[in-house]
């Protein structure tokens, strides 16, 4: 049932993770780090995308973007470490704006904005590895009924 919707939960998840980003800049006032910029270059065009595929049933969108999301990803656990792990800020620290090892929030001492985004990444790239594998089925069941005729 869930590989079903994956296309479309894959959506969900990033138009919930853009919300909340913008939510956290816009009304919070926290301002993005320029690692959180990186993060958003890569969450936002998914929304749109994984829109527009999602009301398509276009599962062809998967190897465009999967790329974003597992390098988005990257970024974002290269940005969780940096907060949690003494020393990881030095070796590329930020030189302007604001610190990108500060947290603005920091629920139960490990949920941070960068974790809340790699659970986003993590999520629509398990949602869409779970959508290609319902694009390979179909694919698969084309092929034997071509072959039966």
């Amino acid at each position: 049932m869930i590989r079903a919707y994956s296309l479309y939960l894959a959506w969900v998840v990033s138009l919930v993770a853009t919300g909340g980003s913008l939510f956290l800049s816009e009304v919070m006032d926290f301002e993005p780090c320029r690692l959180c910029w990186f993060q958003r270059i890569f969450m936002y065009p998914l929304v749109i995308l994984l829109g527009r595929a999602a009301y398509k049933n276009d599962r062809g969108i998967i190897g465009y973007t999967l790329p974003l999301s597992i390098i988005g990803g990257c970024i974002s656990l290269y940005h969780y470490l940096e907060q949690k792990v003494p020393g990881m800020a030095d070796i590329l620290p930020c030189t302007q704006g604001v610190p990108c090892n500060q947290d603005y929030l920091d629920w139960f001492g490990f949920i941070t904005i960068p974790f809340l985004a790699l659970i986003a990444f993590i999520l629509i790239t398990i949602f869409l590895l779970l959508a290609r594998g319902v694009q390979e089925e179909d694919n698969q069941e084309e092929q034997s009924a071509s072959q039966e005729a």
